[in-house]
Order: structure tokens, then sequence, then C-alpha cells
């Protein structure tokens, strides 16, 4: 049996699921006029931030891509192929199109979400997270499907003559190159959503909390402060859109990486364990898939009022069933279960990372609620406490991180920690539907509050806004944890194709004043970009 018809199958049916969702949405009562009028505004102020973000965009990619092409008829194929500008725009279309998916589903949830929240807590969580499933499902389905597009057109579909123009080439290690080119699309998008997302997120934030509470002494979304619907806008455009481009970056180019180290002859995996390390990352993509859509079903279709202990478990459930259906697989396909060993350490730092980040931002733990007891003193000691539990915050993630690729060295070596980021990624499509529940669980609150729903309907979107600001804060910590690991192995693989083109070898030594130099001008950029 080819298993690897099991990765396209599991992006068909996690886009089915998908429309199967937002149908199921769309159903719902959106709630009065008030409400409607509310949610288009939103709408129309997310989908404008949008529209002129792709105008930039557009023409960025289409620049790129000719670049690319042009580079391809002066470099060998080795350093640049003609397929890489296809295989770029295709990477940067799947990415935008899915936040554009995740807006639109987003803003379309957050009225019936409130409208849910009427009937009890339950209604108004299945629904929002819905919305977010919507989100999840729409970027591991295009993730895999893209990858599975491009490797099969130009390993197996395009006349050979095409894509090995040098002889003595090997077809397979030509196309993982091409691949990273898919990467590099989705990696240009999440620059443009992330950062440019994040800026107009805390801008309307501040924004709104400056004109509101500080010079007109008005609560928060009050319909009387018009800067308001400015913030719920932004609440959609860094953590639906930005996120999601920033964790289909990171999904794509950790199978990138262990598809790419599974073709080098040089690498760990393939004398080992031949071509069915290339396609190992990507049917482990699709089983994650498969165990994601079972766990979001949970949440869907619960009747408990326990927001934390379902979301909770959906996570556990994929987890659990990732982990299982991956140790079959591996075991069918290359007859050793040390890649296993390593995806399962990045499945477990990530379930680690989400735990220990719901610790620290939980309204009900001890963290965030220190931090509330030092307003009685005044804002300083606010933001002090604030920063202390935020640094502490990062020791347990960074040691889960740590561990899990020394785990995964131990057991198969770069490739072990490529695929383990595959393991910390595979079950996206549920991880993302539980950060994108948050900002359509805080438009949701915030319609409640202008539509004047009532108390009781205010207190149970407000303890869904209260989970979604940690679910969020989740998410981020996947985002970080997985993009460090995926970091290192496309270090690696960089390191293994110079080596496997030149013939010289490429050290990355802490005497070496150059390697010095960029790991502090690397550690630098993050602080530019914030």
């Amino acid at each position: 049996m080819d298993l690897s018809i099991l990765a396209p199958i599991g992006g068909i049916v996690s886009l089915i699921f998908a429309i199967i969702l937002y149908i199921s949405i769309k159903k719902e009562n959106p709630g009065n006029e008030k409400m409607k009028e509310l949610s288009k505004a939103i709408r129309e102020g997310a989908m404008a931030f949008l529209k002129s973000e792709y105008k930039v965009l557009i023409i960025f990619v289409i620049v790129v891509a000719l670049l690319l092409f042009i580079a391809s008829l002066f470099f060998t194929q080795t350093q640049i192929h003609w397929g890489s500008s296809i295989a770029f725009l295709i990477g940067a279309l799947f990415s935008a199109v899915s936040g554009n998916i995740g807006m639109r589903m987003a803003t379309m949830a957050n009225a019936r979400t409130a409208e849910g929240a009427k009937k009890n807590l339950s209604k108004g969580l299945s629904i929002a997270f819905s919305s977010g499933a919507v989100m999840g499902m729409t970027v591991v389905g295009l993730g895999v499907l893209g990858l599975t597009f491009v490797f099969y057109l130009f390993n197996h579909l395009l006349p050979s003559s095409w894509v090995i123009i040098e002889t003595g080439l090997d077809r397979t290690l030509i196309t993982t190159n091409i691949l990273f080119a898919f990467g590099f699309g989705a990696s240009s998008i999440a620059l443009f959503a992330r950062v440019g997302g994040g800026i107009y997120t805390k801008s309307a934030d501040v924004g709104a909390d400056l004109v509101g509470k500080v010079e007109a002494g008005i609560p928060e979304d009050d319909p009387r402060n018009p800067a308001v619907i400015a913030d719920q806008v932004g609440d959609n455009v860094g953590d639906v859109a930005g996120m999601g481009a920033d964790l289909f970056e990171s999904y794509v180019d950790s199978i990138i990486a262990t598809m790419a180290l599974g073709a080098i002859a040089g690498g760990f995996a393939l004398p080992i364990y031949g071509i069915n390390a290339v396609l190992l990352p990507l049917i482990i993509a699709g089983m994650g898939i498969f165990a994601s859509i079972i766990g979001t079903i949970i949440v869907v279709f619960g009747k408990g009022k326990n927001v934390y202990g379902a979301l909770r478990n959906s996570l556990f459930l994929a987890t659990g069933l990732t982990a299982i259906f991956a140790g079959i697989v591996t075991w069918y396909l290359i007859d050793d279960l040390k890649p296993f060993y390593a995806m399962l350490a990045g499945l477990i730092a990530g379930i680690i990372i989400g735990l220990s980040t719901e610790y620290f931002t939980s309204e009900k733990r001890k963290p965030a609620q220190s931090i509330s007891n030092q307003a009685k003193t005044g804002p300083a000691t606010v933001i002090i406490q604030g920063l202390q539990v935020g640094m502490m915050s990062t020791v347990i993630p960074i040691i889960a991180v740590v561990a899990a690729m020394i785990v995964a060295h131990y057991f198969a070596g770069f490739y072990g920690i490529a695929i383990s980021a595959v393991g910390m990624l595979s079950i996206l499509g549920v991880s993302l539907a539980t950060d994108c529940y948050g900002p359509v669980a805080d438009n949701a609150q915030g319609i409640s509050e202008m539509a004047g729903m009532g108390n009781e309907v205010r207190e149970r979107t407000e303890q869904l806004d209260a989970v979604g600001n940690t679910t969020a804060a989740m998410g981020k910590g996947f985002a970080i944890g997985s993009a460090a690991i995926t970091s290192l192995a496309l270090i690696f693989t960089f390191i293994k194709i110079y080596e496997g083109l030149t013939g010289n070898a490429l050290g990355l030594s802490l005497d070496d004043t150059y390697v010095v130099s960029g790991i502090f001008i690397g550690a630098m950029l993050p602080f530019v970009f914030s």
C-alpha cells in the first residue's frame, strides 16, 4: 500500500471539514440589527486592512518570483532552479488565501458567538471554536496539499529533462530544494502579516484605550468610542491573519526541512531509510490532520461548561491520536521507531509549552492573580510584576524545546530534530483553532457590550474572552517553539546541501568571529521588529 496518498487525502478532508463548519456557522442566528451592524463594521475594517496589505504583497511577490526566474538563468539548477519561482508563487498564494479565509470566518462568527451565548456558554464556545477550526483546517489542508502538489509535480509529473537539466543529479534532491522556495513564499506573507498586523493591532488597542479610558473616562468597548471598532478589527488582523500566516510558515518549513534532510545523501535518514525518509513527514502531517478533526469535534459538539477543560481535552486527544497514528505509519514505512521517538519528543514539547502558557496566563492561576493584586498599589508595580511573570514564563518552554531537540538528536540525528518540529506542529489544526478562537470571543464580548445584551450574556462572553486571551498566548508559544526547532533543522540542511554541492566542509564554530557576529545580529533582530 502506498501510504503517501494519506497526505493529500488528509488535506482534502480538512478542507471539506472546514467547509462543513463554515456552513454550520453561517446557519446560526447573527442576532438583532445592532449586532449585525457592529459585525459588519468590524468585517469591513478587517477586509480593508487585508486589501491594503495585499496590494503591496502582490507587487512584492511578483517581483521576487521574476527575480528568482531570472536568477535561474544565470545559476546552476542546484543553486536556483527555474521551478523555485513557481513554488514561491504557490507558497505565497496559499498562505494569503488561508489568512483571507480565516479573517472572513472570524468576522462572520463574532455576532453569532454573542447570540449563541444568550442560550448557554457551551453554544457560544462551540461557534467561536468552530470559526477558529475553519482557519486551522484551512492552514493545514492548504499546507499539505501545496507541498504534495509541488513535490509530485517536479518529482513525478513533469518530464525528467525539464527538471534534471544537468546530468548526474538526483531528481528527489532537486525537488526538495525547490520546496524551499515554497517555504520562502509562505515566510514572505508571514512577515508582512505578522509585523504589519501586530503593529496595527497594538496601535488600535492603545489608541482606543487612550481616547476612551484616559481622555473621555468611559469604559472599554463603550459604543460612544469610535476607536472601539478599530480595536476589534485589530484583534482579527493580528491574532487570526497574522498568527495563521506565521504558523502556516512554521508548519510547511518543518515539513520541507525534514524532507530535504531525508533526501541528502550525507544526512542521517537516506542511507538508512531510503526514499521513505522523504515521504514520512508529509504522511505524519496527514495523520495529524485526521487526529485534529477528531479533537475539534469533541469541542464543537460538547455540552460541558468548563471551557478550559474542553479546549485542553481536544489538544490531549489530538496529541494522543497523532502519536498512535504516527507510530503505526513510521513502523510500516521504515521498519524503525527511532524517528517516531524524535517526533514524539516534539509532540510532547508542544503540549508542555501549551500547558505552561495556560498556567502563566489563566486568570484562575497564581501568576495572573499576582499581577492583578499589584494593582492595589499602582500601575508601576503592575508593570514590574507583569515583566517578572513574563520573564519567568519563558523557563519551561525553553527547557521543553531544548529537551525535545536533545532527545530527537539522540534518536535520529538532525533528521530527528526536523521531524520533532513536524511532531510539534502536526496537531496545528486543533491548536490553531484554540488560538483563533480568542479574537472571535473578544469580538463577541465587545459586541455584547456595545449592543446592550444584558449582564448575563456579557458575563458569559467575558468568560469566553478570558479563556481566549490564554489560548492566544498558547498559539504564540507554539509558533515560537516550533520556529526555534525548525530554524536549527534548516541551518543543518543548508550546511549539508552546501557540503554536498561544493565538497567543502562548512563549520559553524564559536571560535569563528563571523559566526559569533551573526548570532548577535540575529538575537538583535526580534527586538528591532518588536
